[in-house]
């Protein structure tokens, strides 16, 4: 018998309504993988998906696959922002192009690679600056 899927949950940091994903859950290789995880966060109504690196495929982070650029890209279409959380340090040391990718990521506010959670509270806190 499987352990079976852990429920991903509902919480809020720093003022945002947050859909955290269990680390042990199906992992995201294509646009309809993340569908299904933002058909989960519109239904709990919150703001962030907050996904666990483990929970990526692999592919996701060879960006020539095309696959991050696919499911971010669906997140965007829903105006839901996507926080990846997790160990990234190997993968950065062995991709120049991944490395880039994280940091402009982090300098905008659709998609961000956090270490933690402690990391994701404090990025949340952060006010933007409002539009003009």
């Amino acid at each position: 018998m499987s352990a079976g899927h852990v429920a991903d949950t509902v919480t809020n940091i720093r003022g945002t309504h947050v859909l955290a994903c269990a680390p042990g859950g199906p992992k995201l290789r294509t646009s309809a993988d993340a569908l299904e995880v933002i058909g989960e966060a519109l239904y709990q109504r919150a703001e962030l998906v907050v996904v666990p690196v483990e929970r990526l495929d692999p592919g996701f982070f060879t960006l020539s696959t095309g696959i991050a650029g696919e499911i971010v890209q669906k997140f965007v279409n829903y105006r839901l922002r996507l926080a990846v959380r997790g160990d990234l340090s190997e993968l950065l040391a062995g991709s120049a192009s991944l490395r880039a990718f994280v940091v402009e990521c982090n300098r905008g506010r659709h998609l961000w690679f956090v270490a933690d959670d402690a990391e994701l509270g404090d990025r949340l806190a952060r006010k933007p600056a409002p539009a003009e």
